[in-house]
């Protein structure tokens, strides 16, 4: 008997924003009462949805990556900041904490031999990394592109700061009740839907940035156009 073909993996962001951020939102704003399921039992109703999910999508596709794994412990730290009724100072503290560490990480690999940049942009999955390196060997711009590389490093790095510090604020600004109390839910339901317009799409939109000016690079000290640049899955689809 032969084991089946493990189902490939493909990105769902709808899906996602909808279990991770929407539904638990909903269910703080609406659940919360006492005469529903309380503060805990809709806290705790909050958390199962992503955290079902995140387990779920190992559990079938076996993925494993830094960021899903930071991801997970923001959850659990969130839970337990309410359950545990902390000081709401503490849930800006792991608001700011996830993404700086992103950043960190990202600015220390920079002077390693193989930076976090090319896990998160510059790779085969993308690019076709081994066809952009030989044309750089050949016009002798291997320098140059290590050093636009690492000034966009530099860039990906403050993305992340970025997101830390705003997270912050939105915290402070928003999550003012007592941890575990309905008002506390409300407002963590609040702060992770503005979490998105406020952050996440700015961020994005620097990534984008990063994202051209990595292509621009290419492209000028290569001189290979966008098809080129591509990996074969990519230019491959129809």
């Amino acid at each position: 008997m032969t084991d089946s073909p493990r189902p490939t993996h493909k990105p769902r962001p709808l899906i996602d924003l909808a279990v991770s951020i929407l539904l638990p939102s909903a269910v703080l704003m609406k659940l919360s009462s006492p005469e529903r399921l309380g503060a805990d039992g809709a806290l705790l109703l909050a958390l199962a949805f992503p955290l079902g999910w995140g387990a779920f999508e190992l559990l079938r596709y076996r993925k494993f990556n830094f960021i899903a794994l930071l991801g997970l412990a923001s959850v659990l730290l969130t839970g337990g900041i309410g359950l545990l009724q902390l000081d709401s100072r503490w849930l800006a503290i792991k608001e700011a904490t996830i993404p700086g560490i992103i950043g960190l990480a990202v600015l220390f690999s920079a002077r390693t031999r193989k930076p976090l940049i090319h896990s998160l942009l510059y790779n085969d999955k993308v690019l076709d990394v081994a066809r952009i390196q030989a044309q750089l060997e050949a016009r002798g711009q291997r320098a140059a592109f290590e050093r636009r590389l690492l000034r966009a490093t530099y860039w990906l790095s403050g993305t992340f700061f970025f997101s830390a510090a705003m997270n912050y604020v939105l915290a402070r600004w928003l999550v003012t009740s007592p941890a575990g109390s309905e008002a506390f839910n409300a407002e963590l339901a609040r702060m992770n839907l503005l979490s998105y317009p406020m952050i996440a799409i700015p961020s994005m939109l620097m990534m984008l940035g990063i994202l051209y000016y990595l292509w621009r690079t290419i492209h000028d000290l290569t001189g290979l156009g966008l098809e080129e640049i591509m990996a074969a899955q990519h230019r491959d689809k129809p």
